[in-house]
């Protein structure tokens, strides 16, 4: 099983961008396809963002379509979340995770979890 590390996550003001990394070890993510997921305070964890094993498809949730883009580095192990234009309701902590399948919006589809960053947005 990978292990997962999140970072990059802060305290911004609206309409500002953040960066977040996801860095595995234990196994090579180029077996996964990679998954951003966040959850805001008394809400279910929805799904943002994914990439597909060789970073060739992506999808995205509506709610952050065109202002944000999910990438990939196999060779350095890497996943990241670039946001931009960010809105107080993107505020929540964010998780990366891994997945055995192509791609995939569904949480169940995830077998890997990192521990989550927080990242807060500002009004």
């Amino acid at each position: 099983q990978v292990q997962l590390v999140e970072s990059g996550g802060g305290l911004v003001r609206a309409g500002s961008s953040l960066s977040l990394s996801c860095a595995a070890s234990g196994r090579t993510l180029s077996s996964y396809s990679m998954g951003w997921f966040r959850q805001a305070p008394g809400k279910e964890r929805e799904f943002v963002a994914a990439i597909a094993w060789s970073g060739g498809a992506t999808m995205y949730a509506d709610s952050v379509k065109g202002r944000f883009t999910i990438s990939r580095d196999n060779a350095k192990n890497t996943a990241s979340l670039q946001m931009n234009s960010l809105k107080p309701e993107d505020t929540a902590v964010y998780y990366c995770a891994a997945s055995p399948d192509y791609i995939s919006r569904l949480r169940l589809s995830y077998t890997s979890w990192g521990q989550g960053t927080q990242v807060t947005i500002s009004s």
